[in-house]
């Protein structure tokens, strides 16, 4: 099931008895798992609700199986439990298997049971074609993968919400704030109501609300910084940087970023030479498909032999650092220095 579907079935207020929710979009699959706790009702800890993880997973048969005393029904929430994947490096892998093959018998064995007394959630890190996995769907639960959005979804939500603040976004708003801040929900939302608050009801957000508000993504940054560096201007370049790390980005992190986008540039420039297809080159997940003109654009300012250069002194310069030999932040100005020499 789609999270989409999920979504409209909670809104008709449909509740289910199983759900296996997963995925990166890991703000939309709280949302949902709040709405399915508000469709249950009252919850009384230890009672009629029960949380487990993977180190107090081993009690879930048992409370499966102990009745909610003076409750129609007992909600279980289960947390990366590790049961819907074939390897686990939380438990050992023979008690994981043997919890799961009882699991999956009981689930088998006790439907109607379960359908009458339970909500069981499960939220999982990952899920694969286990015959667990293949149980739950048999016998009418929901699987639901949280993916990421893509722009056009992430549209429509954040243009929703101000609808309901009564707050418009002039034409390509939205769209810029995606660009600016990313493609994470939360950090979206963080954002959009940040910029309601600030234009009030009946106001309209614009480009420059945003640029003057909104915070950047890091990968947001990068590409900014790359632009200058493209451009030949080491001042606005370096300030970026500065600015970065005075947001207490670390700079390693800085690094593997800067070096994952020029590795991107890299593979355009590639894709181009050999007349391959772009999209599957980068292999970019289906919400960043929006960037491959971004990165078109951008790898015009360098040739293949600067980016193979900058990429051969990131790598020498993590080498060195990790050894003691240079310090990672002068090493990272260098590199940008040199360039623009």
């Amino acid at each position: 099931m789609k999270s989409e579907e999920l979504e409209k079935e909670l809104k008709d207020e449909k509740l289910n008895y199983i759900y296996l929710l997963f995925g990166e979009e890991t703000y939309l699959l709280d949302t949902a798992v709040k709405k399915i706790k508000k469709l249950f009702g009252e919850r009384i800890t230890g009672i009629n609700y029960i949380e487990l993880d993977e180190e107090t997973l081993g009690s879930l048969m048992q409370e499966l199986q102990t009745p909610s005393f003076g409750y129609p029904k007992k909600m279980i929430v289960v947390k990366s439990s590790g049961l819907f994947k074939k390897e686990t490096k939380k438990r050992g892998v023979a008690s994981v298997k043997d919890l799961r093959d009882e699991l999956e018998k009981y689930l088998k064995e006790n439907v109607e049971y379960i359908k009458e007394n339970l909500v069981l959630i499960f939220i999982e890190d990952g899920v694969e074609k286990l015959n667990i996995t293949k149980t739950v769907e048999a016998i009418g639960g929901i699987i639901c993968e949280f993916e990421l959005q893509k722009p056009i979804m992430i549209e429509k939500r954040l243009t929703a919400i101000c609808n309901a603040y009564k707050v418009k976004a002039e034409q390509g708003a939205i769209s810029f704030l995606i660009e600016t801040s990313g493609t994470s929900m939360q950090e979206l939302i963080n954002e959009i109501r940040k910029l309601i608050e600030y234009v009030g009801e009946n106001g309209t957000i614009t480009r420059q609300d945003i640029e003057k508000l909104a915070i950047k993504s890091l990968d947001s940054n990068i590409f900014d910084l790359t632009d200058n560096l493209g451009k030949k201007n080491i001042k606005a370049s370096l300030q970026i940087l500065n600015d970065l790390l005075y947001l207490k980005e670390p700079i390693q992190k800085i690094l593997i970023t800067l070096y994952n986008h020029f590795k991107k540039l890299y593979i355009v420039k590639l894709s181009e030479k050999y007349h391959k297809d772009l999209a599957n080159a980068m292999n970019l997940k289906p919400n960043q498909a929006f960037l491959l003109n971004k990165y078109r654009t951008q790898a015009k300012y360098f040739t293949e032999e600067d980016i193979r250069s900058i990429l051969d002194e990131m790598i020498k310069l993590d080498s060195n650092y990790k050894i003691g030999l240079i310090d990672i932040n002068i090493g990272l100005e260098a590199i940008l220095c040199r360039y623009c020499s």
